[in-house]
């Protein structure tokens, strides 16, 4: 659900491009976060000052601002270039420590960065499924996952600063297609279609986010299934941010069985009483 409206004005930066993504290879662990070979590449120097300069010309720290980055090598890096060129003084970068971590793909570290299109793969069917685990310490972390963190993120900076602008800088997409889908609305399996290229920036418009509407879907009753549902109707996701949706009392989820000619339905003894109401059409 988007928020109902924001305390600042944000800018999203991707940091540039890093030394293991010149190499094209996938790093998240966190421990490596702080390590030269997660800072900028030469390329991504260049990219971060492109974008430093960008947001000089939109005027994003006339007046002042904060600068968010996330404490990941390369995040730093680009905050200190955007600061320097912004003209704002170091006291003004604020390093975040986890909330900000690049999105943790677990068996996916060490991969090729083409690998990652598996994992985006699964994010288009649900927000809840993870990558494979790994033992070397590496979260594998879903979409679900990144929204609570940026959401706490964003708790945490809409409570602190009232009227400022503050410049986020993260040290991959995930972060923040995740967190302006939240932001406007947009089905968290569809995050990639925001994706953010190294260096890129983004204005927050107060403007694109909605008032929040329940969807036409979340209220859709069928008291005589499956006779008043149409085809489309079969094919439909739990909407990102239902936990478990089952724990709600009032719900019935009808679902068919694809290997089978019938329907079957789940949920609460209580909810058995209640009309059918799906969640979501895809």
């Amino acid at each position: 659900m988007p928020p109902p409206r924001l305390n600042n004005r944000y800018f999203l930066v991707r940091a540039g491009e890093s030394e293991y993504e010149r190499i094209g290879i996938i790093n998240t662990n966190p421990v490596a976060k702080t390590s030269v070979d997660n800072g900028l590449s030469e390329e991504g120097k260049r990219q971060a000052a492109r974008a430093a300069v960008e947001l000089e010309a939109m005027g994003a720290c006339e007046g002042d601002c904060w600068i968010w980055p996330s404490i990941t090598q390369r995040s730093y890096q680009a905050a200190e270039i955007i600061a320097f060129v912004n003209g704002v003084n170091r006291s003004h970068i604020v390093p975040e420590y986890s909330f900000l971590d690049a999105r943790g793909l677990g068996s996916y570290e060490g991969r090729s960065l083409d690998s990652i299109t598996e994992v985006y793969a699964s994010d288009s069917i649900s927000p809840s499924t993870k990558p494979p685990p790994t033992d070397n310490g590496t979260p594998n972390e879903s979409v679900a996952d990144v929204f609570v963190r940026v959401t706490q993120l964003m708790s945490v900076i809409e409570t602190q600063y009232s009227g400022d602008t503050v410049i986020i800088v993260s040290p991959d997409s995930d972060n923040l297609t995740v967190l302006q889908a939240g932001l406007v609305g947009l089905d968290l399996r569809r995050h990639t279609d925001l994706s953010f290229s190294p260096g890129e920036i983004r204005l927050v418009d107060p403007k694109s986010i909605p008032t929040y509407k329940q969807p036409a879907s979340a209220t859709f009753k069928c008291l005589n299934p499956p006779s008043c549902l149409t085809e489309e109707a079969y094919q439909f996701v739990i909407t990102e941010g239902e936990a478990d949706p089952l724990k709600r009392p009032e719900v019935i989820i009808l679902y068919k069985k694809w290997n089978k000619k019938r329907w079957a339905r789940r949920g609460t003894e209580a909810s058995k009483k209640m009309p059918i109401m799906l969640l979501h059409q895809s």
